[in-house]
């Protein structure tokens, strides 16, 4: 089966849960014998990689600035891929989505699925008329594609709920590289299983700044260790304003790390040797640093959204009232001063992390998705013939 990716920035991934996903997905549809390419961004992926891990990459142009950056590279790519031969062509966003219709107008036969990850009108960097177009970009992908998949228990109730139609749901997935040497912490002067971690896009959505606050107050009334970090993972997305504003909400302490984007092993020494991972987000689809977190055995803190509540069912994580940098604060006063009870909460996340959060799983159910639709077409055809003949 050919298999095309569409919507994301690249592969491998450097940042971004949807980069991810198709990373962990496109390798391991690769590797069970699928011929897979990912339609890539060369600010993003080094130009002259042209594969990786088994997976094809297709560099095509972008405009790169804040609103045209996803559309026009999905655009380009998509004229490319209507010159192609593939079986199945995934897209992946709402934005990137809206383009399906022209597979599914000028090459009626190949496949077109979606993968519906987050409400993103939600986001706050978004003004006004780019929302309107992402409540449109929503329908089309709702709509268009022969099947569009759901990451999370919460899109699945909301997106049947307002489309009134059946859509497949395949969550994200999670996978650790434990990482045993403490060495990366030394570049920002954190010991281990004295931090707190988030790791995340800096965009307002995301919350770190109730986390800074309750963190800062907690400092304030010496109700934390002394040396006790907060350790925030991340860079701006056209957002360098809300990074700016953070850092303020910083000044003056040398308890707060700001390390930048990572990966690889300095990201991996950070997860396995935190002693608490905070998601503060006010909006999410299912959260693949969460997911992580839960992975490497953290007790995860999360604003009570639908969304991360579905992650930390069954006592797998503690919540606190969204947008109430108080409430933040109290849980964390808490689970700082009770290192162990935080420890026993992590191991029931990274058992259930590891139970229903698979990534194997996911590729396997996903072909199956794509099978499904081929299977499909094919049928409809034979109908089609038959009736031809009468």
């Amino acid at each position: 089966m050919k298999i095309a990716f569409i919507g994301q920035k690249g592969i491998p991934s450097l940042s971004g849960g949807v980069e991810k996903h198709v990373e962990k997905l496109a390798t391991r549809l690769a590797a069970s014998g699928q011929e897979v390419f990912v339609y890539v961004r060369s600010h993003y992926t080094d130009p002259t990689l042209a594969e990786y891990a088994g997976v094809k990459l297709i560099h095509t142009p972008t405009i790169r600035t804040k609103h045209l950056d996803a559309i026009t590279h999905t655009l380009f790519s998509t004229m490319h891929m209507l010159f192609q031969d593939y079986d199945v062509v995934h897209y992946h966003s709402i934005g990137p989505s809206v383009l399906a219709i022209l597979p599914r107008i000028f090459r009626p036969g190949m496949r077109v699925v979606a993968t519906f990850h987050t409400r993103d009108y939600f986001h706050k960097k978004w003004g006004w008329f780019a929302r309107a177009c992402l409540r449109i970009a929503e329908y089309l992908t709702c709509t268009v594609p022969e099947k569009t998949i759901v990451i999370s228990e919460t899109l699945l109730q909301y997106a049947q709920k307002t489309y009134k139609k059946q859509f497949a749901f395949i969550p994200n997935g999670a996978e650790v590289a434990y990482e045993p040497d403490t060495t990366p912490l030394n570049q920002w002067g954190i010991r281990p299983k004295r931090y707190i971690l988030s790791v995340s896009r800096l965009v307002e959505h995301k919350g770190i700044h109730y986390l800074i606050k309750a963190f800062r107050e907690l400092e304030r009334q010496n109700k934390i260790p002394n040396n006790f970090k907060l350790v925030i993972v991340g860079t701006h997305a056209y957002t360098q304003e809300y990074e700016t504003y953070l850092k303020v909400l910083s000044a003056g302490t040398d308890n707060i790390v700001f390390t930048g984007e990572l990966y690889g092993k300095d990201l991996a020494a950070l997860f396995s040797h935190a002693s608490l991972f905070v998601q503060p987000s006010e909006e999410e689809g299912l959260s693949l640093a969460l997911l992580e977190a839960m992975a490497y055995g953290l007790l995860a803190i999360v604003s009570d959204i639908a969304a991360n509540l579905e992650a930390i069912q069954n006592g797998s994580g503690v919540s606190f009232e969204s947008k109430n940098a108080e409430s933040l604060k109290k849980v964390l006063a808490y689970y700082i001063n009770c290192p162990a009870e935080a420890e026993a909460i992590g191991a029931i996340a990274k058992e259930r992390a590891e139970q229903q959060y698979s990534w194997d799983a996911i590729a396997r159910r996903t072909l199956e998705v794509y099978e499904d639709v081929l299977h499909q077409y094919s049928h409809l055809k034979e109908h089609y013939a038959e009736y031809r003949t009468k």
